[in-house]
């Protein structure tokens, strides 16, 4: 059986670095598809890209923290009502067991859709800033308001363990095994979200432990321990690429590497390898 791969830049429009990176990725490397953030200081910029790349599938970044608000006023998870907070324990605990938290998610999570709705590009598929459509609450509004605009995939952020590790190797175990272990619940939810409103999802995903720092000996490693689909399903390699790490208000990590993952993008090595192993590169829209 073949190997397909979704290669997926998250974080388009936050940042011209990062849109000028997903447009080389994609391009002039293995990139497949780029999930928007609609409130991004560089959003129209990433639409007009976007729009010049009709065989870039393209969809959407919810954000619930860590990056600008699409709604008006404040509330529990945009405290100043121009920023979504830092803070995803006190937001997702909020989200749970609060009317108002709800309220707040509601009313951010609908101006995002409609906001994404406006650019006129197809909803090629659903994820999170800091993964946050895996709480449940977030997931469900979200898939009630972007399953009628068309929404058929969505993004499932779960490494199993021995996988992430022979990819990996030995560095950050700990993070894996943890992440796999406590992530296991989400998932098992996730799936059975997605499944009860016809959504399609991926089978396993690459890069939730290793953001920032996936370069081009890691990616010819997942090559060589991508597992085989089954039924149509497909992994996951979940990127940030950027032509440099960017700073701002919303910037990630300084010392994250993301002109390297750029660089392995666009590898002609990593290219070959991609061919020689015969992967089938497919975009959300293909698994849909």
């Amino acid at each position: 059986m073949t190997a397909r791969l979704i290669v997926t830049a998250d974080d388009f429009g936050m940042s011209l670095e990062v849109n000028e990176a997903v447009e080389e990725a994609h391009r002039n490397g293995i990139l497949t598809c780029a999930s928007l953030v609609v409130a991004g200081d560089a959003a129209e910029d990433a639409v007009r890209r976007a729009k010049r790349m009709p065989e870039l599938g393209v969809g959407l970044h919810l954000a619930i923290f860590g990056a600008r608000a699409s709604a008006e006023g404040r509330s529990v998870i945009a405290p100043d009502g121009k920023n979504l907070g830092y803070n995803p324990v006190l937001a997702g605990s909020a989200i749970m067991v609060t009317p108002g938290g709800r309220k707040a998610a509601r009313r951010e999570i609908s101006a995002q859709f409609e906001a994404y709705r406006k650019t006129g590009l197809a909803l090629g598929h659903l994820d999170g800033h800091w993964h946050c459509h895996q709480h449940p609450v977030v997931l469900a509004m979200a898939l009630e308001y972007g399953v009628p605009l068309g929404l058929k995939a969505l993004r499932v952020p779960y490494e199993p363990f021995g996988f992430s590790r022979r990819v990996a190797g030995k560095n950050k175990s700990a993070a894996r095994l943890g992440h796999a272990i406590f992530g296991k619940p989400l998932t098992s939810v996730m799936r059975l979200q997605a499944r009860a409103t016809g959504v399609a999802v991926n089978d396993t995903f690459f890069g939730k432990i290793d953001d920032g720092f996936i370069n081009e000996e890691l990616l010819l490693s997942l090559f060589a321990n991508l597992p085989a689909t089954k039924h149509g399903g497909a992994t996951e390699l979940g990127l940030h690429p950027a032509t440099e790490t960017w700073g701002g208000e919303h910037c990630p990590p300084a010392h994250w590497k993301q002109a390297n993952e750029l660089a392995a993008l666009t590898s002609p090595k990593v290219r070959a390898e991609v061919e020689r192993r015969g992967i089938d590169l497919i975009r959300w829209a293909d698994l849909a």
